[in-house]
């Protein structure tokens, strides 16, 4: 079985990893942006200097449709909130056909270079104590530097890039809130931790309680850093102790959600290892629609869009709004499959299987409370008591398609007040 999963490893390598020529082209194009960038900065006036960040930067990037890199300005501490207003200014005197503000706890900046490639230009303080850090990217310049100085060996870097692979194609990977998965930093330090990707997800699938990990010994034992660390870094399925940080845990944002399903995939993997498993899996509806069909249950497809930023601020409100519909929905149907895809911009589609309960049991009021008793009638027709309380129960003589329907018009306020500006059936 070793031997077979180090076929498919070496095999899943040679297509995630980038072609040189690609890295070259990326290299060139990057270089002509910085100096551009960097000229203006001196033009201007302004104190602050350009690094690198990344995966680009760590020598970890995996192959992709289109590539982007992180550029950090670091601003001199003189500045106060006003850096992501000075990097917006250096960046419009640059003359570029469009920059696109990405909004957060602190404003960054979205440049496409071409089709394929894009670049991310963050604003960051310039920091020598970590503690002293005002934003998350404030720390990048440290991680970029421990990596690269820990991590020199070809073979761990192509390790962790199939840690990446992995992670991103079982939709485990980015810290964003609508997925809360690994954070590459995060999968950069695990791998390089247990040594290897497969002793990774061999470590990870016997997990069963919270793990803790330290790398660089902050900590005296476990019991320190339970003590030590504010109680809303604690609560990841792993704490990894940040070796730049000690009062960090760079797998805060993964949820025991995301770490159970990555646990699924990591022993699916380990009993039968394919090179399918690091690939994107595509949905087919049409063969879910026709196996509901065959089962006499019910299909929708849905596409609901919101008015925030598109993002991790649109991608967890569409995911908060597809988890409070699924509730709604389980209260009338039996929910047999249902699935959410974020399309990255202002728009995700949800699909649901469900199969009707017939009828819903709706608990009222005590006997004795004859005011409430005497509405629940209003609202319902087969009344009945039971242990005191009064109930009725009434047959759902409605489709999915119709109870969304009827939902959306009753809920209009509701459907604003949650950031949703459409909700369409698609299918049926």
């Amino acid at each position: 079985m070793v031997s077979k999963i180090n076929s498919v490893l070496e095999e899943v390598l040679e297509k995630v990893k980038p072609q040189e020529k690609e890295l070259t082209g990326i290299e060139n194009l990057l270089e002509d942006f910085l100096e551009k960038f960097q000229k203006k900065i001196k033009v201007l006036k302004i104190d602050a200097e350009i690094f690198v960040g990344g995966s680009f930067a760590k020598n970890t990037m995996i192959n992709k449709n289109k590539y982007d890199v992180d550029v950090f300005v670091r601003f001199d501490k003189k500045y106060k909130e006003e850096i992501s207003n000075l990097t917006l200014k250096i960046l419009k005197s640059m003359k570029l056909k469009k920059i696109l503000i990405i909004h957060g706890s602190r404003d960054y900046f979205q440049i496409n270079i071409n089709p394929n490639f894009f670049l991310e230009i963050i604003p960051v303080k310039k920091i020598k104590i970590p503690k002293k850090a005002e934003n998350i990217t404030d720390l990048s310049y440290s991680h970029v530097k421990y990596i690269n100085k820990k991590i020199k060996s070809k073979k761990v870097l192509d390790e962790i890039r199939l840690a990446k692979a992995f992670c991103y194609a079982n939709n485990c990977y980015g810290a964003e809130s609508y997925i809360r998965g690994f954070s590459g930093y995060g999968l950069e330090l695990l791998v390089y931790h247990y040594g290897s990707f497969l002793k990774f997800i061999k470590a990870v699938v016997k997990i069963k309680t919270q793990e803790i990990i330290d790398i660089e010994k902050h900590f005296k034992n476990k019991q320190r850093v339970l003590m030590d660390l504010n109680n809303s870094k604690l609560k990841s399925p792993i704490i990894l102790i940040d070796p730049t940080y000690k009062q960090r845990n760079a797998l805060a944002g993964l949820s025991q959600e995301t770490f159970e399903n990555f646990q699924k995939v990591c022993v699916d993997f380990l009993k039968s290892p394919s090179a399918k498993k690091f690939e994107i899996k595509k949905i087919n509806l049409e063969k879910i629609k026709a196996n509901a069909k065959r089962n006499k249950n019910e299909f929708i497809l849905i596409e609901v869009s919101t008015n925030k930023q598109e993002g991790d601020i649109a991608g967890s409100k569409l995911l908060k709004f597809y988890k409070h519909l699924s509730w709604e929905i389980e209260r009338f149907f039996e929910i047999k499959k249902s699935g959410f895809n974020y399309n990255k911009k202002k728009s995700a589609r949800y699909f649901f299987v469900v199969k009707s309960k017939k009828e819903i049991l709706f608990k009222g009021p005590s006997e004795k409370d004859l005011k409430n008793v005497k509405r629940f009638k209003k609202e319902h027709k087969n009344i009945f008591i039971k242990s005191k309380r009064i109930y009725a129960k009434e047959k759902i003589r409605f489709n999915v398609k119709k109870f969304i329907e009827s939902w959306k018009k009753k809920n209009k306020k509701k459907i604003k007040e949650m950031s949703i500006k459409g909700l369409e059936i698609l299918d049926f």
